[in-house]
């Protein structure tokens, strides 16, 4: 009798889940605090907040920039 091979099935694969819409919130809000809390655009922070997420932990790890006022 001729062997067989037998088939091998791939298991699918997951989608990878992207960041939650309160992960993305929060980035949004760490960009807006970067900022020192001036006025934007708040659709620009939320866009860059999901490439921040997206690009992994590196980036969106960041620590936020320290503001210094001078009162002259």
């Amino acid at each position: 009798m001729p062997k067989v091979k037998a088939e091998t099935t791939k298991k699918p694969r997951k989608p990878k889940a992207g960041p939650t819409h309160d992960q993305i919130a929060f980035r949004a809000y760490q960009i807006y605090q970067e900022r020192g809390y001036t006025p934007g655009d708040p659709m620009q922070d939320w866009l860059q907040a999901e490439r921040d997420l997206a690009a992994g932990p590196k980036k969106a790890a960041r620590k936020p920039k320290k503001v210094v006022s001078i009162a002259a």
